[in-house]
């Protein structure tokens, strides 16, 4: 799907989030501040013009059997959350199904773990138990038809589905999250994507991957990430 990008609206957000991100980056530290920016990511997508156009709905879960990456920033803050509001009983589920997921793609490259599906440790009884502090890639994924979701879940071998999506709801939430990387890119932090099951399982396996990323050092020792550019990285402020 093609859309026609607004260059004012984009470059709006990049400075915006990018002045304010690496403000509290420096001020209240990297983790505080990527809550943060989580908060008006989300105000940000809610505001879109086109958000009412989205098929997503609380039970629709196509999309949590999908291949997500994150930054070891996410990873962090994910950790904390289920350490403060889960259960023992919870924590040992969602703990074991990381674990499980890990061994399972840790030897995959990334296209073939895009063909295939693996549920989310965090979906249970058909909603996302870390809704609050899910990841920048599932606060991006959307749709406004829930069949191309339908079927990338029931055909993960074609790469070649494209679900119909939200202009300006992508427009939003990309540049948001091109602009709080970049901020933390430039404060010297890891911005690199992992899989997200995998650099779960590294950080518990390894309590110094919190240590070192916050100084400012490769966090996973055994766990390589990829270089992702920003979207509108030729838009950056």
């Amino acid at each position: 799907m093609e859309i026609s990008l607004d260059l004012a609206f984009i470059r709006g957000i990049l400075t915006q989030e990018y002045e304010r991100a690496r403000n509290e980056i420096l001020s209240v530290g990297v983790r505080r501040a990527f809550e943060n920016s989580q908060q008006r990511h989300d105000a940000r997508i809610a505001s879109a013009p086109d958000v009412g156009t989205l098929a997503c709905r609380a039970g629709c879960t196509w999309c949590c059997y999908f291949s997500v990456d994150v930054r070891a920033v996410e990873v962090f803050s994910i950790l904390d959350f289920v350490e403060r509001t889960f259960t023992t009983e919870e924590k040992a589920r969602v703990y074991a199904e990381v674990r499980a997921n890990s061994t399972a793609l840790k030897n995959l490259g990334e296209s073939e773990r895009m063909k295939r599906n693996v549920k989310c440790p965090f979906l249970n009884g058909g909603r996302c138990t870390i809704y609050t502090a899910r990841p920048q890639a599932c606060r991006n994924y959307h749709a406004t038809n829930v069949a191309g979701c339908q079927q990338s879940y029931e055909d993960p071998a074609n790469l070649d589905i494209d679900p119909d999506f939200a202009p300006w709801v992508y427009q939003a939430g990309t540049a948001h999250v091109d602009a709080f990387s970049t901020a933390m890119r430039d404060a010297g932090y890891d911005v690199s994507a992992y899989e997200l099951n995998c650099a779960l399982d590294a950080a518990r396996s390894d309590l110094a991957a919190r240590e070192r990323f916050e100084s400012r050092l490769p966090p996973f020792t055994h766990l390589s990430g990829e270089d992702v550019p920003a979207e509108f990285d030729d838009l950056d402020p």
